[in-house]
């Protein structure tokens, strides 16, 4: 079903190659895609297209006499038959499809070396768990079936329908009940069983296969135990292939002894994992952890491991089924409760170290660390909030991942966290206190300005009993923030002034510098320049002697509203523009809103209201993506809002909403490039037609995911394709696009939907 894409690409790859080895999962549907690409190609191969079946052949002795019989090639003679084939093959343009080679890949390599040498017209195409590594291979992954949006906006029965995984099952279940078709009624299960089963098409088939017996709601209710399930196929094809459990079997049977202890460890992984943490988590009792890297290695050949490269450091990922295979034989070996403690201990060192890190020249890179993560730290959150007694471990790695929260689009899911386990943590601690004022924070970024003051005054009893400067601190920074949003300018700056004593007092640099660039803007929005711009430079000072990076560009940005409010346009843009250039390298979708609002209004002050409205188009994407205008900066709305006001009476209400649209219509990128060097793009004219969008329906839909936080692994599990094939959309998204990050690409995507749905009139 489906497969055009794919299918295309192989017909591209034998014309440029004379060997091309399709490799993935056992039932992914190699086969079925050589097959096809096979019988397409036949009218290029005068000579025949021949395919070998190598699933039920163990030796490899009988490689060559296996070809030769597949070829009909009858040779009395007493020579070798290799021989005898590679004189048949000699002068024939002929296409050899070798299928399911995984068992004897040594065996395929070394014969399709000599005839590919031999016969110069000859091109073979391969079927195999692991390429076979020769000279002149080009390889393919072949993906599972694509599914819908497991976030996007709900799909019609019909749409729902033509995706390739849901049209294999209703062909195969029409098959068993004829005239079964997707309904709203059996929608969901439909579209649950396809995706349980990772799109892969074996399983699929297998699954239909128990619409003898089972309604469709009824089958998805029981895939938790797949590989049970599943074990009715087709008496035609060979027995791995009759059941889901056996077909994994195969593939399991084909690996070493140690390489089955490393995927049965593996399996406590979520998403990806690299090469330390697998030493950390895998190694020991059997494997040392010098021999991971190899059986890592060995595991990716044989495609139960899917390498996925990324700019410092190679990352690893298994399907599902594999996974859930994996986890069975762990159980069964005894092993997983101590393989899932090692996986939370060592997510539970990596969240500490990366916060004890976090005030420096290693910020950047460990921001992007987590991000990629993010699935593991949620199992480990998983895990110690699930186990008895280790609800205290989960409450730490929440606090630790505070910065993960902000600078990501976790925020809400680490509010979850936090609160699941100050809940379970109730004992007056250290770290109840850390968490609580952590968590208030974010409920500040979020505008839950009560829960915020319930957690402050909570946190204050705290640290006044347990006599913690540091607690007291934060608590009085954060006091700051909610009497500032509630208007109360004189208090906040109070609050912040004792933030400030206590911080220095117990030399934490990162508190120091957040409560300084917080009194630097109270100051501001009182009018007192000469203290906004002291203690704004006080906190660059505090930021460069550590080198960090992140704290710094927004003290720059506070400095760079002060120096707007004193009329000196020039150096504000500068300075917003500095904090800008951070802001967009990090990721940081609330700097970059806030410094475009600095902009725009910077633009408005200095009458460029066509250049301010445009920003003002721009930043509606930016805030609708985010969730909340000005998020944890409220009280600079009024700035916002006389900005609007004066661009839209200076232009009037028609040219403020088509600048505004224009705006609205520019990419991530395309925005900020032109708040950096205020030009507009040649390919986002102001005209009344919107520009067709540069990306194809599914290359939108992966942006779509990219734009709801899902990370390559989950884009994949999502659209149940393989990671290289979901990597190769995004770099071809991002390539189109003309951006570098996929913050860019989200902020893109909310801007394409404001488009079509048009901007509200004002």
């Amino acid at each position: 079903m489906g497969r055009r894409h794919e299918t295309a690409e192989v017909k591209r790859m034998l014309s440029a190659s004379r060997l091309v080895t399709l490799t993935g999962v056992g039932g992914v549907g190699k086969t079925r895609l050589a097959l096809r690409v096979a019988e397409d190609a036949r009218r290029a191969f005068p000579d025949g297209v021949w395919l070998v079946e190598l699933a039920a052949l163990a030796d490899p002795g009988l490689l060559a006499q296996s070809v030769s019989e597949a070829l009909e090639l009858r040779d009395h003679s007493s020579r070798p038959a290799v021989e005898a084939l590679v004189d048949h093959l000699r002068d024939k343009q002929a296409l050899i499809l070798l299928d399911n080679c995984e068992q004897l890949v040594e065996a395929c390599a070394l014969l399709t070396g000599r005839l590919l040498r031999e016969a110069p017209l000859l091109r073979v195409l391969v079927t195999s768990r692991q390429a076979l590594g020769t000279a002149g291979e080009q390889t393919l992954p072949v993906p599972a079936l694509a599914l819908p949006d497991a976030e996007g906006p709900r799909l019609s029965v019909a749409s729902l329908a033509q995706c390739d995984a849901v049209r294999l099952f209703v062909e195969r279940a029409g098959a068993i009940l004829p005239g079964f078709a997707v309904t709203e009624a059996n929608r969901d299960a439909v579209e649950g069983v396809c995706r349980q089963l990772d799109g892969i098409p074996l399983g699929i088939e297998l699954a239909a296969v128990r619409l003898r017996a089972l309604s469709v709601q009824q089958l998805l209710d029981r895939l938790d135990d797949r590989f049970r399930l599943l074990t009715t196929g087709s008496r035609a094809v060979l027995p791995r292939h009759q059941t889901l459990r056996s077909l994994v079997d195969w593939s399991y049977d084909l690996c070493t002894g140690k390489e089955q202890l490393m995927w049965a460890r593996i399996s406590v992984f979520a998403g990806s994992l690299d090469l330390e943490a697998a030493e950390a988590v895998c190694g020991g009792d059997g494997i040392d952890r010098d021999e991971v890297l190899d059986l890592v290695a060995g595991l990716v050949d044989k495609s139960v491991l899917i390498r996925e490269d990324h700019p410092k450091a190679v990352r690893y990922r298994m399907l599902d089924t594999l996974r859930h295979y994996g986890r069975e034989r762990l159980a069964a070996a005894g092993e997983e409760a101590v393989r899932l403690r090692r996986h939370r201990d060592y997510y539970q060192r990596l969240a500490a170290t990366a916060r004890a890190e976090l005030f420096g020249p290693s910020q950047v890179p460990w921001f992007t660390r987590l991000q990629q993560e993010h699935a593991n730290l949620r199992t480990a959150l998983e895990y110690s909030f699930a186990e008895p007694g280790q609800a205290a471990a989960g409450l730490g790695i929440a606090t630790d991942l505070l910065y993960h929260w902000i600078t990501s689009y976790y925020l809400t899911e680490g509010r979850g966290w936090l609160d699941r386990g100050l809940v379970l943590c109730p004992e007056p601690t250290e770290a109840r206190a850390r968490a609580l004022w952590t968590d208030g924070w974010l409920a500040i970024i979020q505008s839950d300005i009560d829960a915020a003051t319930a957690m402050l005054a909570e946190c204050r009893e705290l640290g006044a009993r347990l006599r913690q400067e540091a607690i007291l601190g934060y608590v009085a920074l954060y006091s700051g923030m909610i009497a500032m949003c509630r208007g109360d300018t004189e208090s906040a700056i109070g609050l912040y002034e004792e933030a400030v004593a206590r911080h220095r007092a117990t030399h934490d640099p990162v508190g120091l510098a957040l409560a300084l660039i917080r009194l630097s803007l109270a100051h501001s929005f009182l009018g007192d320049s000469p203290r906004a711009i002291a203690v704004g430079e006080e906190s660059l000072a505090v930021c460069d002697a550590h080198e960090e990076g992140w704290h710094r560009a927004y003290a720059t940005m506070a400095l760079g509203v002060e120096v707007w409010r004193q009329g000196d346009y020039e150096r504000a843009t500068a300075l917003e523009r500095e904090s800008l250039n951070f802001n967009r390298s990090l990721d940081d979708p609330l700097g970059v809103g806030v410094n475009l609002e600095v902009m725009a209004w910077i633009s408005a002050s200095q009458s460029q209201y066509q250049r301010a409205a445009r920003l003002l188009g721009a930043l509606r994407n930016i805030w609708h993506h985010i969730g909340a205008p000005l998020s944890g900066y409220g009280h600079l709305v009024r700035y916002h809002e006389s900005c609007e006001a004066d661009t839209r009476r200076s232009l009037g209400k028609q040219a403020f909403q088509a600048a505004v649209k224009e705006g609205a219509r520019l990419s991530y990128d395309e925005a900020l490039t032109y708040a950096l060097q205020d030009h507009l793009p040649t390919r986002a004219p102001a005209g009344e037609g919107e520009q067709p969008s540069p990306l194809t329906p599914r290359e939108t839909e992966i942006a779509r995911l990219v734009a709801r936080g899902l990370s390559n692994k989950e884009i994949a599990a999502a659209l149940v394709i393989a990671q290289r094939t979901a990597e190769g959309h995004i770099e071809r998204i991002l390539s189109k696009l003309g951006f570098n990050s996929r913050a860019q690409v989200a902020v893109w995507v909310a801007g394409q939907n404001r488009s079509e749905q048009g901007v509200e009139a004002e």
